[in-house]
C-alpha cells in the first residue's frame, strides 16, 4: 500500500490517484446499489472522464468463486490497468481475487484452486508460485470489514460451501480512499454490524496469545475510537465526524493482522457461518466474539481487562461488555437470531477446525467437541 487519503470526496480522490498513478483504462467494481440508486458510480464515471473502462456491480456477499470469474472477464475484455472499487469488503475482497486471476490467466472457477494459498515449510500459509499482479487496485470502502488494508481476500468456493484465502502481498490495494460521507448510503445494520467486525480485529488481535506492543497499540486505540463512534452514528446517522472516526478504528483494527498478529475463534468460526449458513460476516462477529471471549477467559484473563478498559468500562467483564455494546446496537446476539440451530453444529464444529485461525485460539481448540462449547455459549 503506497497511500491512504481520507475525508476527501470519492470521485475527487479516485480521480486524483488514477492519474497520478498513469491509469488510462480504469475499471470499476462497485456497489449495486450505489449503482442503481444513488448518484456516487456516476460521480466516480464523471469524474474519470475517457479513462473508464468498464463497470462491473453484481459481487454477491461472501465473493463467491463465480462472481470473481465474471469480474475478471469483464475486467480483462475491458483491457483494465486498473481496478478501482466503491464498495464493501465482498467488493474488495472480489477485486484482490480479480488481479490474480488477469496475473494468472485464470478463467474458470475450479482454476482458482492453481493460486489458493499454501502451507509453507514453517506451516504458515503464504502464495503458492504464480504471477504477481500487475493490474493493481485502489479502493474507497463504504463499510467497515477493514479487508482494504489486507493482502488476504476471502472468497467462496460455492460447490464445497468453504471460505478460503488468498494471499499475495501485491493484492494490497495501491491506496485507499476513506470518504465518510459516501458511506451514509450504507444500511444502518450493514455499517454497524461490519463495524463490530472491526471491533472483532482490534479485540482478537489484543487477546491473542501472540499479541506485540506495536499491534496493542493500534488495536487498542482503534478501539477505543470504534467503541465511541458506532453509538454516535446510530444516534445521527449524518454525523460525519462519528463516520470518520470508526474508519479511523477500522484502519487501526488491522494493524494486528499486518504485524503478523493471528485472529481467533470468532473469525474462524465466523467464516464457517458465513460459507454454510449465508450469515452477514458482520453478524457472524456480533454473535461469536462475546461468545469466544467467554470460553477464552481462563487462558487470557489479563489481556480481556485491556478489552473491557478500551472500551470504557474498566474493571467490568470484557465479554458483557461486548455483549451489551452489541445488543445497544440492535445487533444479533445469538445464533438463533439468524436461524443456526444445535442441528448444525456439528458440521460447523468440524468444518471450523480447518480454518486459518481456529489453531491460534488464545485457549488452545483441540477438536469439534471444544467449538461446539463455543456454538453452546452463542446458541
Amino acid at each position: 500500500m503506497e497511500e491512504v487519503l481520507f475525508n476527501r470526496p470519492a470521485a475527487e480522490a479516485i480521480a486524483e490517484v488514477t492519474q497520478r498513478f498513469d491509469a488510462r483504462r480504469v475499471f470499476l467494481m462497485v456497489s449495486g446499489t450505489l449503482n442503481r440508486q444513488t448518484d456516487e458510480v456516476e460521480k466516480v464515471r464523471q469524474a474519470l472522464g475517457n479513462r473508464h473502462a468498464g463497470t462491473f456491480d453484481a459481487m454477491p456477499p461472501h465473493t463467491p468463486r463465480h462472481a470473481v470469474i465474471a469480474a475478471a472477464e469483464q475486467a480483462r475484455e475491458s483491457g483494465a490497468d486498473l481496478i478501482a472499487t466503491l464498495g464493501g469488503g465482498s467488493i474488495i475482497d472480489g477485486a484482490k481475487a480479480v488481479q490474480l486471476c488477469l496475473a494468472n490467466d485464470i478463467r474458470t472457477p475450479e482454476g482458482l484452486d492453481k493460486v489458493r494459498s499454501v502451507k509453507g515449510p514453517d506451516g504458515a500459509m503464504a502464495p503458492p508460485p504464480c504471477q504477481p499482479p500487475t493490474v493493481r487496485q485502489v479502493t474507497v470502502p463504504t463499510t467497515l470489514s477493514g479487508g482494504e488494508f489486507s493482502g488476504i481476500s476471502g472468497v467462496t468456493d460455492e460447490q464445497r460451501k468453504l471460505k478460503e484465502l488468498f494471499r499475495h502481498p501485491r493484492i494490497i490495494p495501491r491506496a485507499v480512499m476513506l470518504d465518510p460521507a459516501v458511506t451514509v448510503h450504507t444500511p444502518e445494520w450493514l455499517w454497524l454490524s461490519t463495524g463490530i467486525r472491526a471491533v472483532d480485529h482490534c479485540v482478537e488481535g489484543i487477546c491473542s496469545g501472540l499479541a506485540n506492543p506495536y499491534s496493542d497499540a493500534q488495536a487498542l486505540h482503534g478501539l477505543s475510537l470504534l467503541a465511541r463512534g458506532l453509538p454516535r452514528v446510530k444516534a445521527d446517522p449524518s454525523d460525519l465526524q462519528a463516520r470518520s472516526d470508526c474508519q479511523m478504528g477500522t484502519w487501526l483494527s488491522m494493524g494486528p493482522l499486518a504485524g503478523g498478529v493471528p485472529m481467533g475463534a470468532s473469525h474462524g468460526i465466523g467464516y464457517v457461518l458465513g460459507a454454510v449458513h449465508d450469515v452477514p460476516h458482520g453478524h457472524t462477529s456480533c454473535i461469536m466474539l462475546p461468545a469466544v471471549m467467554r470460553w477464552n477467559r481462563s487462558a487470557n484473563a489479563e489481556r480481556q481487562k485491556l478489552v473491557a478498559a478500551a472500551m470504557g468500562h474498566p474493571g467490568d467483564d470484557a465479554a458483557d461488555v461486548l455483549d451489551a455494546f452489541i445488543g445497544g446496537l440492535g445487533m444479533p446476539r445469538s445464533l438463533s437470531a439468524v436461524k443456526v440451530g444445535p442441528q448444525d453444529f456439528e458440521r460447523i464444529a468440524r468444518q471450523a477446525m480447518g480454518t486459518p485461525w481456529v489453531p491460534y485460539n488464545p485457549r488452545r481448540i483441540d477438536g469439534p467437541a471444544q467449538v461446539r462449547e463455543i456454538l453452546e455459549l452463542a446458541a
